[in-house]
């Protein structure tokens, strides 16, 4: 099978996902599904994806004031001391290349 086909075939794969909700949940969310015009599938995976994408974030994302910056800028501009990690990740083939 061509490459290509078996991308168009994953693209388009669908994952079950199971939830157990009380009657008050699922009635919330429906409710608020049908207020943006959406079924409830689309609206709970939509919040879901928002709140991974978040989440994800929140890791990537931080703020500092500009003590702390300018901290964290000094300690990302200093040279580093090579170590044999360093040298094994800076010499090594990367995974593409393998």
């Amino acid at each position: 099978m061509p490459a290509l086909a078996r991308r168009d075939e994953t693209a388009s794969a669908r994952e079950t996902i199971n939830l157990r909700a009380s009657a008050e949940q699922k009635a919330l969310i429906d409710r608020a599904a049908a207020r943006l015009g959406k079924s409830r599938t689309e609206f709970m995976l939509d919040s879901a994806r928002d709140a991974a994408i978040n989440t994800l974030l929140d890791e990537r994302l931080f703020l500092l004031d500009d003590a702390r910056y300018d901290a964290f800028v000094a300690c990302l501009d200093a040279p580093v001391e090579p170590s044999e990690a360093l040298r094994k990740v800076l010499t090594d083939a990367s995974p593409w290349e393998r």
